[in-house]
């Protein structure tokens, strides 16, 4: 069994900041990519940011210059550094983990957090 625990959602002031971490545990052998993806009420959830198992970023046009998404050198665990929030930035932050590898033998499949709400509001 593969979980993810998210972590450091908050209410913050405009113009702040904040860091989400990612821990995944469980069975693993390997995680492809990890991200984040976000959904404010009444709206679809959509991507955030993703880094692969090599390091590479995608950012969605809206936080790019003031998002960072970073990973350990394990790889399971997986950062969103996030500035220069705007109240638009509030929403549910959710971890997914992408084409996990286990050590059980079970089929890749992906995993999802809970989530974490970050509430951008002065």
């Amino acid at each position: 069994q593969v979980q993810l625990v998210e972590s450091g959602g908050g209410l913050v002031q405009p113009g702040g900041s904040l860091r989400l971490s990612c821990a995944a545990s469980g069975s693993i052998f390997s995680i492809n990519a990890m991200g984040w993806y976000r959904q404010a009420p009444g709206k679809q959830r959509e991507l955030v940011a993703i880094i692969t198992r090599g390091g590479s970023t995608n950012y969605a046009d809206f936080v790019k210059g003031r998002f960072t998404i970073s990973r350990d050198n394990a790889g399971n665990t997986v950062y969103l550094q996030m500035n220069s929030l705007k109240p638009e930035d509030t929403a549910v932050y959710y971890c997914n983990a992408v084409w996990v590898v286990t050590t059980d033998g079970r089929y890749p499949m992906d995993y999802w957090g809970e989530g974490t709400l970050v509430t951008v509001s002065s």
